[in-house]
């Protein structure tokens, strides 16, 4: 049987249809799905795990009809077996009766072998395999739903608290109902580049303040860092084209109905240009009327 986290109770109804929103949570086991689905039953979501595969179009057809729930997220994953083969078709089934995204949790094969171990839980793809040939069984297996999704989100280098704010950032909303949320985020290449970034941003052409001394322990939060960076013309230049930029394509994402956009800006250790850069360029959105978001994915803590 399914387990049902969310505390409310919904009720299939007749009469007018409400609209709705609903995510499918996927991916692989240990890259922290329940920790996200409790982030979005906190967020006002009717969550539901392990919901059985061929309900979820019923489901999506309660969610709409219902007026007590406006948003839902559910559990799909390797537990549903060889059935995994259909979701690409029952997904299009879902989709033509309710707004519907699909969030794909992945990470490492070493960070999920350091979690399974610390867990000490077993694998569900079984018993007898070691976990290494476990994860790499999953991964094949749902590498057709990883193909559809909407979001493909590592959480390699998260922790719990750190995925739950990431899942806030994305899917909050505030009482403005705002059509677009924007996480203007920073990153270091060397560390890889975001997964879940619609648009990306090299900053690596600018002066790096890692080489001045006094600023090599310091963020591109700090004051001083923030007076080296913005010192240099190009640091100008390049904010005012990029903000030209969004402001062209922002208005278009909504017209599509993209309800989140995420910009990410990579400095070689993201921890200096690319954080700047990622902060002004919030206030410069915020400033013309955006909802927008800061994450700084390797920013010393």
């Amino acid at each position: 049987m399914p387990r049902k986290t969310s505390k409310k109770t919904a009720k299939a109804v007749s009469g007018p249809v409400s609209k709705g929103e609903l995510v499918i949570l996927t991916g692989l086991s240990g890259s922290g799905k329940l920790s996200a689905l409790k982030a979005f039953e906190d967020l006002g979501f009717y969550s539901v795990d392990n919901l059985p595969l061929e309900l979820v179009p019923q489901f999506a057809d309660l969610v709409r009809q219902s007026p007590e729930i406006e948003r839902a997220a559910l559990v799909v994953d390797v537990r549903e077996g060889i059935r995994l083969d259909e979701f690409p078709q029952i997904l299009k089934k879902v989709r033509k009766v309710l707004p519907t995204r699909v969030l794909f949790l992945e990470a490492s094969e070493d960070a999920l072998i350091r979690r399974f171990s610390e867990t000490r839980r077993p694998h569900p793809m079984g018993r007898t395999d070691t976990v290494v040939k476990s994860i790499r069984a999953e991964r094949k297996r749902l590498d057709p739903i990883r193909n559809v999704a909407d979001i493909v989100l590592d959480t390699t280098k998260f922790n719990v608290h750190e995925l739950r704010a990431h899942i806030n950032a994305q899917f909050e909303r505030d009482e403005t109902d705002q059509n677009l949320t924007i996480s203007s985020n920073s990153f270091g290449f060397k560390n890889g580049v975001p997964s879940d970034a619609d648009l990306v941003f090299d900053v690596r052409f600018l002066p790096n303040p890692h080489f001045v001394p006094e600023f090599r322990k310091l963020t591109g939060r700090h004051p001083k860092v923030a007076k080296y960076v913005r010192q240099f013309p190009q640091t100008a230049e390049f904010l005012d084209k990029t903000t030209d930029m969004l402001k062209f394509l922002l208005p278009h994402y909504i017209k599509e109905g993209k309800s989140y956009l995420t910009v990410a800006f990579g400095c070689t250790g993201g921890q200096h240009r690319s954080v700047f850069i990622a902060e002004e360029m919030k206030k410069r959105l915020v400033a013309e009327g955006y909802r927008v978001k800061t994450a700084h994915r390797d920013m010393p803590r």
